[in-house]
C-alpha cells in the first residue's frame, strides 16, 4: 500500500505489560511476538501513498486476533492524535477479535479513548479499511467512525457472533447479515474494494483530501 521505502514507523517500542496480572499472559504476549514478529496487534506509521502524505495503521491479526488490550489502543489513539497535530489524513486497516479478556476493564476503556480521538479528529478526514475479521470492541469504536469506510469482500464485520445475537433476541438473523456485502447494502459501509485494487482506491480519496 505505501510508496517504496516511504514508511517510517511510530512507537515501535511500545510493549505490553500485565495490568490485571492475568495467569501466563506474560508468557501469551512472548509466544504472539514470536509467532507475529512484531510487539503488539498494531503497527503504525507515516507513509506517502502515490505521493500523498499520511498516517497509516494496520492491525496484525497473526497477534492474538488483533485483539485491543492498553498498548493497541494506546499506539492508535497517539496514531490518531499525530494526524490531527500535523493536519494529516490517517487511514487504519482493521482486523480484530475484540477487547482483550486478559486485560479486563483496562481494555474495554481502549474504546472510549480511541473513539474521542477520531472525534477531535474529525475535521481532518479519517479512513478505515475493514478487513476479515473486524469485530467485537474495535468494531464498536473506531473502526465504525471512519469519515469514508471501504471493506474488503466477504469481510466479516459486527460486535457479537451469530449465535449469541440470536440466543438474545430470540430471533432468526439474515443470512450473511455480517458480511461486508450486506453492510454496504443497508449503509454502515461506503465500498466494497479488492484488496488488489486498494492502492488506487486509497490513492483517489486521499487525491481527493489534498485538493480540499
Amino acid at each position: 500500500i505505501c510508496d517504496e521505502g516511504s514508511f517510517k514507523e511510530l512507537d515501535a517500542d511500545m510493549s505490553t505489560k500485565n495490568p490485571m496480572n492475568y495467569p501466563d499472559y506474560d508468557k501469551v504476549i512472548k509466544k504472539a511476538k514470536a509467532k507475529s514478529g512484531i510487539k503488539e496487534g498494531v503497527v503504525t506509521g507515516e507513509c506517502t501513498i502515490g505521493g500523498f502524505k499520511t498516517v497509516i495503521a494496520i492491525m496484525d491479526s497473526h497477534f492474538m486476533m488483533g485483539s485491543m488490550g492498553s498498548v493497541v489502543g494506546e499506539k492508535i489513539t497517539r496514531a490518531i492524535e499525530y494526524s490531527t497535530e500535523n493536519e494529516l489524513p490517517i487511514i487504519i486497516f482493521t482486523t480484530s477479535g475484540g477487547a482483550r479478556m486478559q486485560e479486563g476493564i483496562v481494555s474495554l476503556m481502549q474504546m472510549a479513548k480511541t473513539a474521542e480521538a477520531v472525534g477531535q479528529h474529525d475535521e481532518a478526514g479519517l479512513l478505515t479499511v475493514l478487513t476479515d475479521p473486524t469485530t467485537g470492541g474495535v468494531t464498536a469504536s473506531f473502526a465504525m467512525l471512519g469519515d469514508i469506510i471501504l471493506a474488503e469482500p466477504k469481510a466479516l464485520i459486527g460486535f457479537a457472533g451469530q449465535r449469541v445475537i440470536q440466543g438474545t433476541i430470540h430471533q432468526k438473523l439474515p443470512d450473511g447479515f455480517q458480511r461486508a456485502e450486506f453492510q454496504l447494502e443497508h449503509g454502515f459501509v461506503d465500498r466494497i474494494v479488492n484488496r488488489e485494487d486498494m492502492r488506487d482506491e486509497l490513492i483517489s480519496i486521499l487525491k481527493l483530501h489534498e485538493a480540499k
